[in-house]
This record gives structure tokens, sequence and C-alpha cells, in this order.
């Protein structure tokens, strides 16, 4: 097949993608109707399978354009049709406009009698009057209508976070749910130019792994979830990193910790082979803790405004969250594959040391060349043993193997998706397959790599190259 017969074949499974895409939203399915979202998301995903198959035979030098046009067209879709499946866009909304109006959003509930006044100016998320039916509406104590969930809660989200939706309320005001839907189509195809500038052209074919992703129209675009925006700072910080630009790479994943904490996980991987012996000197290790302090820096910073007008309320809902999603030792609806080895007394215990593990590999095996490899193995790990109910927390994975090509790891978030549509049992059998599907490729993989290097001659010592830090 010529290249450009190959070329458009793709384009048209692509289009077939995003067609399938706008039907999944449009066909009535939401979080309280699960059941053409059974049909659809399985149709998606395999118009997805067949659209990176089809982009093997992409000529390289179209690569670039057919990545990035598939791209928009699978967020496009995504801003077809109100958000079906989260309601997380209507608090986004409700904290930037608190904001624009020179109050902290921690600082009072959605519900507090001191904010009537600007409920009275956003109808669109308090609606009045009306039976407050439907799956993204509820009762707020004092008898109005809300689509911003817990209501009688203050914001849990990061100041970045909250500065994003500052933006969007300054430009989309009055323009409802579909400000932040447009705000994560053009998060979503920025990371998949990031993914593009960054790796080399012949790689460039991974970045398809997220710009195509179902789950993206799903989760960044359609129910505009903020973790985008850490997914986009975490590629982006990672590939300057890598590229010797440390304090700038560190400054940005600072950025993307002060998006949504989960990004955190990325750091030992731009650390990797810190603890390695003989692979750096002191002066190489002390360039490489650069980077984390200036992280820590950027996240600090990013709170003090905040914490001026706060106090200590500046950590808002977040000591609830983590009590009410059953972090704590006495609850047991996570850490779902841990529970299957240690009682549950112990799994909280048992899932911390797995995460532990894989830093301490990744920091002293690692390959400071490709510091997402490494980040990819922690993230991904780590939701395999907190096994989260939330498929967004996902995309930071979806973002690195945007970067490292391991496909398998894209398992993880799709086992999230599973568990948020059919609930607690079936946790660990979503998972559970994740983590087969990720072993099974490693093994896989493994068994290649013995065969190729049991068949090359080894190269000489004198005509290898030195490794470089160029983004691959």
């Amino acid at each position: 097949m010529s290249g450009t017969r190959s070329s458009l074949f793709c384009l048209a499974v692509l289009a077939a993608l995003a067609a399938a895409l706008g039907l999944t939203f449009g066909s009535g399915g939401t979080l309280a109707q699960h059941g053409p979202l059974y049909f659809w998301y399985p149709v998606d995903l395999g118009l997805f399978v067949l659209a990176l198959l089809a982009l093997r035979r992409v000529p390289v030098r179209w690569v670039v354009g057919v990545v990035l046009l598939g791209s928009v067209a699978v967020a496009g879709a995504g801003v077809l049709v109100a958000p079906r499946t989260s309601d997380d866009a209507y608090r986004y909304l409700w904290d930037g406009q608190v904001q624009v109006a020179g109050i902290s959003p921690y600082a009072y509930p959605p519900d507090a009698p001191q904010l009537g006044a600007l409920r009275a100016q956003a109808p669109a998320l308090f609606p009045s009057g009306g039976d407050c039916v439907g799956w993204d509406l509820r009762r707020a104590a004092p008898g109005f209508c809300s689509h911003v969930n817990r209501p009688g809660v203050p914001t849990i989200y990061p100041p970045v976070a909250e500065a994003w939706f500052a933006g969007l309320d300054l430009v989309g005001h009055g323009h409802g749910v579909r400000t932040a839907q447009v705000g994560g189509a053009l998060l979503a195809v920025a990371t998949t130019g990031a993914l593009l500038w960054l790796l080399r052209p012949e790689r460039r074919r991974r970045a398809a792994l997220w710009g195509w992703f179902p789950g993206v129209a799903v989760w960044s675009v359609n129910d505009a979830h903020v973790d985008t925006l850490g997914a986009l700072l975490m590629v982006l910080g990672l590939g300057i990193a890598a590229r010797g630009r440390r304090t700038a790479g560190g400054a940005l994943l600072g950025a993307a910790v002060a998006v949504k904490l989960i990004p955190v996980l990325a750091l030992p991987g731009a650390l990797s082979g810190l603890l390695a012996r003989g692979r750096r000197s002191a002066a190489d290790r002390g360039r490489a803790l650069l980077l984390p302090v200036v992280a820590l820096g950027v996240f600090v910073l990013s709170y003090l405004p905040y914490l001026a007008l706060s106090g200590s309320k500046v950590l808002g809902f977040l000591p609830g969250y983590l009590r009410e999603e059953g972090y704590d030792q006495g609850r047991v609806q996570r850490f779902a594959l841990v529970r299957l080895l240690v009682p549950d007394s112990l799994a909280a215990g048992g899932a911390a040391a797995v995460v532990l593990a894989a830093v301490l590999y990744v920091l002293r095996c690692g390959d400071p060349a490709r510091p997402w490899r490494g980040a990819l193995l922690v993230t991904g790990t780590a939701l395999l043993a907190l096994t989260p109910g939330y498929p967004w927390y996902g995309l930071l994975v979806v973002a690195l193997v945007g970067l490292d090509g391991r496909w398998e790891w894209l398992g993880v978030p799709a086992a999230g998706q599973v568990q948020y549509l059919l609930g607690g049992d079936a946790q660990q059998p979503a998972y559970a397959a994740a983590l087969a599907l990720v072993l099974v490729a490693a093994a896989v993989r493994a068994g290649r790599g013995r065969r190729g290097s049991s068949g090359t001659a080894q190269e000489p010592a004198s005509s290898r190259r030195k490794p470089t830090l160029t983004v691959t």
C-alpha cells in the first residue's frame, strides 16, 4: 500500500473513531444510565487500536500531521454535549467565579450564606425551581439545586488548578460548562503537540497513544478534568529535564504537582539512576537533586497567596476526601490487589511498600536519559497498588505511555473505567487483568531482548557511543 493510500486509510479510521466518540456522547449514556456506554466504549477502543495499526504504515514525513489531525478530531468529539460521566467541571467553574470575585476558593463551601449573591449570578451552576432531577443535580443545604458536587464542603484543588479555573472564568464567563470542555480540548491537543515536539521523528507515532486514546476524549474533554493540565506540565517537565534543563524541568514538575498531587509520582523518574553505583559522579548527583528542590519551591510558592488569604483552610476538603475515598486504615475500598495477599489492616502498608520498591528500583536502575520510563513504572505501580475508582487519575499514565511507548500500561486507566461504571465488584478483576497485561508484555519484551542480545555480536568498547540525554 502506498504512503498516500496508507495515510488516507488511517484518516478514514480516525474519522470513524471521532464519529463513534460523538455517538458515544450523544447516545444518552450517563453516570446514572450506563447501558449505551457498554456498547460504545468497546467500539471506541477497537477503532483506536485499528487506527494505531494503520498509523504504522503512514510515512514518517506525514506522521506529525496525521497524529495532530486525529488528536483534534478526537478532542473535538468531546465538546459536542455536556459532561456525561462526571460533574467535576461545574466545581471548576464555581471556583473560578469565586476567585474572580476576590474570594479565596478555600474559604467557604458553595452553599455558604456568604456566597448567596454569587450563586444568584450563576444559574447554570445553581438552577432555581424544578425538582433537582438529573444524575448531576442535587439538593443543597439551603434548599436550592446544585450542579456543583459536594456543595457543603470547600474545594480540594491545589493552587495551579485554581489559577486555571480563574482563567476559565475570565475568558468564558457566562458560557457555562462548554468553557471547561474547550479548555480541556486545548490542553489535550497541546499535550499531543508536546509529545510530537519531544520525541524523535521515528518515535512520533507514540504521541497517538495519547492523542487518539478514547479516554482522553472522555476524561480530558467531555468531563473536562483538570488532570490534563497536570499531564501536560509533567510531559514538558520530564522532556525538558532530559535535555539537561533541570531547573526549568523542576519548575514545570512542581507546577504539575500543584495542579493535582498525583504528578509527584513522576519525580522519581526524573531522578532515575541517582543511587546507581559508578553511573553518576557527585557533581551529577548534585545537579540531579536540583530538580526536586526547584519542584518543591514552586509547589510551596504557589500556595503562599492562598495561605495568606485562607490560613489553615488552604487544605480545603483534602483530609475529608482521603477519608471518604477509603485511603485511611479503617476502610478497605482501596488497595484491592494488595488485599488479595495481606489482611485488610495491613493493606495500606503493603501498598506503600510496593510503591517504595518501585521508587528504589527506578532510583537505582532507571535510565536518566529516559526519565519518563521510571515515571511510568512508579505512577503505574502506584495506581495498581491504590486501585482508585476514578479513571481520570490514569491520564498521567496515558501521557507517559505517549512518551515511552509501552502501550500495555493503558490497561490501568481502563481498569479504573471498568470499576467506575460497574462498581466495587469489578475492582479486583479489572485491576488484576491490567496487572496481568503489564506483566505479560514485560515478559515478552524481556524474551525478545534476550534473543536479540544472544544473536548479536558484542560491540567493541572503542566503538560504543556515550549515552546522551537526547529525547527519544
